[in-house]
Parts: C-alpha cells; structure tokens; sequence
C-alpha cells in the first residue's frame, strides 16, 4: 500500500513539473522554446533567371538546419492581376498563368520561383513562416493543430492567428 502511495505521489509530482515547467515562450528570449519565425512581405525588383524559370533569393537567418529538417515551412504570394478571392495563396500555386512555389536550396536562405513565359510584373509580394519541428512549439497556439498536413490545409489568415503573426 505505501509503495502505490509513493507511486502516486511521484506521478503527481512529475505532472506539475511537466505542466507548470514548460511554458512556451513568446518571443524566444526566455531559452525554453523555439518561436515562430516569419518574414516581412517581400516584393522583389528583380527576378533572376530566363523565360519558364524566374527565381529571387531571400536570405532567411531564421531557416536554420532544424527547422528545414525537423520543422514546417509555409510560404505565401499575393500576386498582381490575381482573382483569387482570399488575396493570399498558399505556395505552390497556379495563378496569373503560371506555377508559383519557393524552394530552400541552402539552409537560411529561400527562393521564390515562377514557370512564367514572359518577363514577371512587378506588384507581387512573397512571405514564409517557418515552424520549429518540436511539438511544443506547434502545440503552443493550439493542441488541435498539430501535423503538417494539417497546417498546409489552413488558410493564411488562420496560421497568422494561431501562431499571433501579424498579417
């Protein structure tokens, strides 16, 4: 009997270290979990490339080797000239007579791409959102989104409200 007693009091006592001990952080600062990194709209002046395949690259120092192994990559266009009714698509996309996707061909950097056949307008404005891997950081917002596939098939508003990334 005293032995189940010690059992329960031991199994109590590492419930609240686990509950009340791993706050999730959120700015980072606090070393306790990773956050959340996004970047600013981005509208290029020039892209790279020839006819069928247009790039720009971003350097993105928040696209560490573990959030490209371990984590979640989102990225997002508002495209000139688009009917889409949302006004933001999720990458990759079809829009505006075109393929439109992002890449990361190197860690801390990203590239946006185009299979446009003429030279691309300009008016175009990219952003990504990267997710630590650790579940802790995608349970953070919300214990119902916890899967990739999951956060793929959410809207760009309902990403920047769970994870509060201002629009």
């Amino acid at each position: 009997m005293k032995a189940k007693i010690n059992i329960i009091h031991l199994l109590m006592a590492f419930s609240i270290v686990v509950f009340t001990g791993c706050k999730d952080g959120e700015d980072g600062l606090d070393g306790l979990d990773a956050t959340v990194y996004y970047s600013e709209w981005m509208t290029p002046s020039e892209w790279l490339g020839t006819s069928g395949d247009w790039y720009f690259s971003v350097a993105a120092p928040g696209l560490t080797e573990d959030i490209v192994e371990r984590g979640v990559i989102l990225a997002y266009a508002s495209l000139n000239g688009d009917i889409y009714e949302a006004a933001v698509r999720p990458l990759p996309a079809y829009a505006v007579g075109a393929n439109w996707s992002f890449l990361i061909p190197d860690y801390e950097i990203i590239e946006f791409t185009s299979d446009m056949i003429s030279q691309i307008t300009t008016g175009n404005s990219f952003r990504f959102i990267a997710i630590p891997g650790n579940i802790k950081a995608l349970k953070s917002a919300s214990l119902e989104y916890t899967s990739e596939i999951e956060l793929r098939s959410m809207s760009y508003k309902d990403i920047c409200e769970l994870f509060s990334i201002p629009e």
